[in-house]
């Protein structure tokens, strides 16, 4: 397979957290000394580069609801902030404030519509629906992508605090002197922010951290990704047959030693095994964007893993040795930005390409190519004026490969241009190969338990171990997590996400735990919705397989504000086992808890229906909510895979309790063509049992398996 374009998620944590790694962040983040339960220091209090706010704009608007619009900064800063004030009437005495990931706009809530509306979410008039939420809406750009080579508090939390604070004065003016209630909220490399501030400052009463990795989650959640998709490549099909309703429940089944172990091993790590139903299409994530800082940081681990013994590489298993690439080759030609190949190669719309000049190198024709996969790949230059460096591959086209992005190699401009005909080079993919078992010599503390399978009986490592652990330094908060804060926070994690395992909550859990001992439960949840993934969308990429939890947050950020300001505790924390590395739910609702209905769904009475062509299916369904969790408000059937849901089954006094906590559902379907086929039921729940806001819906979904001949 020839090498792939990078692309790389939007709301990845990697995304986040590599630039720190590149600008220098070679040793674990010092924790602020604090008391039990928080740090007690204010951003006003000891932060005075962010002393001047100025405002630049500040006019109301009417789209896509009434609201003032107030953005400004920070003089002396690149600091920006925007805020959006409901009217005074629709006030409710609060504020929300949206963490990114990494620093970028302080204006991504606008435009915004549909259901993961920050704004339309935050200060709702209410018209229509049971409740609104009464904030208004904070958000920054973290000080801009520049403060990344300086202090990491700045953007980790330095500017949001300052933002937040400089709001509550802005607030008072508009609404009167009470002080406004703080809740911030931040996914991914964003949750790493929203847990850093909070426990680092008073600014916030309380936060909702959601998909959030632990210290240790950066690079290894996407190594052993990698290796379990090099390894693993022919057999998905077979995986995910075997864990589907109705399959045969080993997955390991069809798989030969070597398969078994890869597939144990990224299973044990956390890896969730239905997340692999996007196989085809999840690629290496952030890992590109990683790579090339952790070849600067720990580059002698690329060497030791093939020589030294103990390190795989050594060793290799033939299946590595199948796919190490090591070709000699000789420059023939040298491929510039002007060239028809490169326009070629390029689409016509590669940017950066375009704003070169016509005579600057973009890649080389060589003599040969091998076949393979040459995805990450370098190209080390052996001869001619450019000897000893490498360039990253990007696109292969015949025997023309195209120089990839590598934002650590800084300039490449010179190596290019010093490049010639007749230059010796190869082409290597070892380096690549060797971080796909990088995580095995990363081994934490035992806290980390995922990492067990690496440990002996004696409880130290099975392999040699590098002199970093490469994690604890790119959380890029300005802190590592430590469980102590003052205020509330619910956490909200993803059961089936695949760039930060669902774990990771627990091991977050057993941090406030040791902080907030008894207390625990008076200042802390954590729900783990079922069926969800990373992405903070409402559409998600296959809405027979998974669910948005974007619903879940915004009923998070309105109970925790009810926690904060009225003393009325949320629905208590998901019931869950940690079974070798992933969470186990309960089956029912009641033992399950949380705030997320739980379906269950047969086919003719079974998880499997095997029927003739034009032989209608009966399926029955039962859907249960949590108890004091709200009321099921929608139930879709989505019977060929259309991913549409096109057939809406009415939920009436017929078929739901009077409690509104539990339908059930029988429907009858004909499938006119034979196949394999997975209908899917999709319920939604509301707090207030509102089936037409479009915020707080909190969806699952139950599958079975139709064999239709």
């Amino acid at each position: 397979m020839r090498s792939r374009e990078i692309s790389v998620p939007k709301t990845s944590m990697a995304v986040a957290l590599i630039i720190v790694v590149f600008l220098g962040l070679h040793s674990r983040p010092a924790c602020p000394q604090q008391s039990a339960v928080g740090s007690g220091a204010s951003a006003t209090d000891a932060d005075s580069t962010f002393k001047e706010p100025f405002v630049d704009v500040d006019e109301w608007r009417d789209k896509p609801v009434r609201h003032r619009y107030v953005h400004g900064g920070f003089k002396g800063t690149k600091a920006l902030f925007s805020f959006y004030f409901p009217p005074k009437e629709q006030y409710q005495g609060r504020f929300f404030q949206y963490v990114t990931p990494v620093p970028t706009s302080e204006n991504l809530a606008q435009p915004s519509s549909g259901a993961d509306d920050k704004m339309g979410f935050a200060i709702s008039s209410g018209i229509g629906l049971a409740v609104s939420s009464g904030a208004y809406l904070v958000e920054t750009n973290e000080g801009s992508l520049s403060v990344l080579a300086g202090d990491q508090k700045i953007p980790g939390y330095r500017v949001n605090a300052a933002a937040a604070e400089y709001s509550r004065v802005l607030a008072a003016q508009m609404y009167g002197p009470q002080r406004p209630s703080g809740y911030v909220f931040g996914g991914s490399g964003g949750a790493f922010k929203t847990i850093s501030g909070f426990e680092n400052t008073d600014t916030w009463d309380g936060a909702v951290p959601y998909v959030v990795g632990s210290p240790q989650a950066i690079p290894n959640v996407f190594t052993v990704r990698l290796l379990a998709l090099r390894t693993l490549k022919d057999k998905f099909p077979s995986i995910l047959d075997a864990i589907e309703p109705g399959g045969s429940g080993d997955m390991y089944r069809d798989l030969n030693p070597d398969e078994r172990d890869t597939l144990r091993e990224v299973t044990a790590l956390g890896f969730p095994p239905q997340g692999w139903f996007n196989y085809k299409s999840i690629g290496p994530g952030s890992f590109p964007v990683l790579f090339g800082g952790i070849r600067m940081m720990d580059h002698s681990y690329f060497e030791d893993f093939w020589k030294v013994p103990g390190y795989l590489g050594a060793n290799p298993p033939d299946s590595l040795l199948r796919a190490r690439i090591q070709q000699k080759t000789t420059v023939k030609k040298v491929i510039t930005a002007g060239d028809a190949e490169a326009r070629t190669a390029s689409g016509g719309v590669d940017t950066a390409w375009q704003q070169l000049k016509a005579e600057a190198p973009v890649g080389f024709q060589l003599e040969s190519v091998p076949a393979g996969d040459l995805e990450e790949a370098f190209l080390l230059i052996k001869s001619g004026d450019a000897v000893g460096k490498d360039l990253l591959v990007g696109r292969v086209s015949g025997n023309t490969v195209f120089i990839g992005s590598n934002p650590f190699a800084g300039d490449n401009s010179q190596v290019l241009k010093a490049i010639k005909v007749g230059d010796e080079v190869v082409i290597d993919n070892s380096d690549f190969l060797a971080m796909q078992y990088y995580h095995r010599y990363q081994v934490p503390t035992p806290d980390f338990y995922v990492w067990d399978q690496f440990r002996g009986p004696d409880g130290k490592p099975l392999y040699p171990q590098r002199p970093k652990l490469i994690g604890a330094m790119m959380t890029g908060a300005g802190s590592v997590q430590s469980g102590k804060f003052k205020g509330k926070m619910i956490l909200l994690e993803s059961m089936m996400d695949q760039d930060a395992f669902a774990w990771q909550a627990d091991w977050y859990r057993s941090k406030v735990k040791a902080a907030l001992g008894d207390r625990l439960d008076d200042n802390f949840r954590v729900w783990i919705t079922e069926r969800a993934i990373h992405g903070d969308v409402e559409t998600q990429e296959d809405s027979t397989r998974t669910v948005s939890y974007v619903g879940v947050l915004q009923q998070a950020l309105r109970d925790v504000s009810a926690w904060v300001e009225k003393g009325i505790a949320p629905p208590p924390s998901t019931n869950y086992k940690v079974v070798d590395g992933q969470i186990v739910l309960p089956a029912t609702a009641v033992e399950r808890k949380g705030i997320q209905p739980v379906v269950h769904i047969t086919a003719n009475g079974g998880a499997r229906a095997d029927v003739s062509v034009g032989q209608a299916v009966t399926f029955s369904a039962v859907i249960e909510v949590p108890p004091g969790t709200g009321k099921i408000v929608a139930a879709e059937w989505d019977f060929e895979g259309e991913k549409t849901y096109p057939v809406v089954q009415e939920i009436d006094a017929s078929n739901r309790s009077a409690s509104g906590t539990r339908a059930k559902l029988t429907i009858k379907h004909v499938f006119s063509k034979a196949g394999t086929y997975f209908p899917a039921l999709r319920a939604t729940s509301q707090r207030d049992g509102d089936a037409h806001t479009p915020y707080g819906r909190i969806r699952n979904l139950g599958r079975v398996r139709v064999v239709v001949k």
